[in-house]
């Protein structure tokens, strides 16, 4: 027994042994790198820390900011709905993150802001009464949002034009809050809610409605990108940016 136990704590032992030196020589490896890039044209970014999740990443991205050159790492707080984008488009800010309906409605009129890139698929579930199973029974329902012109509102109307629908037409938009809304959809007062986390796991634990589209899991939604990152115009050159944006309405950070 004791040969075994022997045998295997110097197995464990060699195995760690070379793990922390593969490790080891990939940082070493990487600091080369790093120390053989150039500088960054500037040492400041202005980065706007938005709400809890994206202001968190924000956060946590300002040692490997720091690690590639930027000694002046700055954040903003934007006041008010629809603020980030107007900072990103007027120079005050250098990155943004959110949900990209937001910031396509800004390309469409034009605002100086780049599409950077991806993060991450859809934080959004729709969730329906008892006459709701589809997207295709939105007509002639009522849909609760907090705000005309939000990204919720945005999303549903997407999907109510994939399956033929006419967003302006066909369904009854309606204003509440997210709380008001997950009470009236309990009652049967408003027949589907875009839930937005924690809400959907609200609905679930009280056995309210069920979901009818999940962004996260559903197809094609689950395809896209809910969120991605965007920088002002003259961030990176436009041959190697993709499409640049525009204003419009300003609607809500969900």
């Amino acid at each position: 027994m004791s040969t075994k136990r022997d045998h295997g704590c110097s197995r464990r032992v060699f195995l760690s042994t070379a793990t922390l030196a593969g490790t080891v020589a990939l940082l070493g490896l990487r600091s080369e790198l790093f120390a053989a890039e150039p500088a960054p044209e500037t040492t400041r970014i202005r980065l706007i820390a938005n709400n809890l999740c994206m202001g968190a990443l924000m956060h946590v991205a300002q040692d490997f900011l720091s690690s590639e050159g930027f000694t002046d790492v700055q954040y903003i707080s934007p006041k008010g709905s629809g603020q980030d984008e107007k900072l990103l488009a007027s120079g005050e800010a250098d990155i943004d993150t959110g949900f990209a309906l937001r910031h396509i409605i800004r390309v469409e009129a034009g605002d100086p802001i780049v599409f950077l890139a991806g993060l991450h698929p859809g934080c959004f579930e729709l969730f329906g009464k008892d006459r709701v199973h589809s997207i295709g029974d939105l007509k002639g329902k009522k849909v609760a949002m907090s705000q005309l012109g939000s990204s919720r509102q945005l999303f549903v109307a997407i999907m109510a034009k994939h399956v033929g629908l006419d967003p302006q037409k066909d369904i009854n938009w309606v204003t509440h809050s997210a709380a008001e809304s997950m009470r009236l959809l309990a009652e049967g007062k408003i027949d589907a809610f875009m839930a937005f986390p924690p809400e959907p796991q609200e609905l679930r634990a009280k056995k309210i409605g069920h979901v009818v589209v999940n962004m996260m899991m559903d197809r094609p939604w689950s395809q896209y990108f809910c969120c991605m990152a965007f920088g002002k115009s003259g961030l990176c050159p436009q041959k190697s940016c993709g499409y640049q944006t525009g204003a419009a309405s300003d609607p809500e950070s969900d």
